[in-house]
């Protein structure tokens, strides 16, 4: 016999339920992130909702306000970059395509970052906070493709993991008060100048 409450329903296990949540969430974030790429952290909650097939009083009942939002993007984006970098290199022939690659979702995450300080206002501590969390966990992948890439006899040696995020970084600011600046064609041009001859 199914243990069943009075409405004669059968209860969902609590773990069921919080992976539910979980992937729910991650669909979510992900959703969000997609849209602050193209129309920028200040894009509608209708516009999130929409591309998450949720409706908006879901978005902020996880996220009471749009700077606890663009924060959980941030973190949900440099972890996917985290985690990407092993990946591309596990699944690519080249790793200097699996650091094309890398640099292109980092890109992404980058025009995200650029709101993040508008989005968070006065929280200057909090914003300090994620960036040491952004150094931390995406340098050393960063560094682990270059290294791949130089191993691989694929680019020169000598680039620095901190500079090259550094450079595109600064390649991408104004992207967001400039429909016309377009970051992703010099970035390649910065990377093509990695590679050997």
């Amino acid at each position: 016999m199914n243990p069943a409450d009075k409405s004669g329903e059968v209860p969902v296990p609590a773990r069921s339920r919080r992976a539910d949540a979980q992937r729910n969430q991650q669909t979510l974030l992900t959703a969000a992130a997609a849209v602050f790429v193209t129309s920028g952290v200040d894009a509608p909650i209708r516009e999130i909702a929409a591309r998450a097939g949720v409706g908006m009083g879901t978005i902020y009942r996880h996220f009471p306000t749009r700077a606890d939002l663009v924060v959980a993007v941030y973190r949900h984006q440099v972890e996917a970059c985290a985690e990407a970098g092993p990946t591309l290199l596990a699944a690519t022939g080249s790793p200097l395509a699996a650091l094309v690659q890398w640099v292109d979702l980092f890109v992404d995450f980058l025009v995200t970052k650029h709101g993040l300080a508008n989005a968070m206002q006065s929280d200057t501590s909090g914003f300090d906070a994620l960036h040491a969390y952004f150094l931390d966990r995406l340098v050393p992948v960063c560094g682990q493709l270059l290294d791949a890439a130089v191993n691989a006899g694929e680019i020169k040696p000598g680039t620095q993991p901190y500079e090259l995020m550094r450079g595109i970084g600064n390649l991408c600011i104004g992207h967001d008060s400039d429909t016309r600046y377009d970051p992703r064609r010099l970035v390649a041009l910065l990377l093509q100048g990695l590679a050997k001859d």
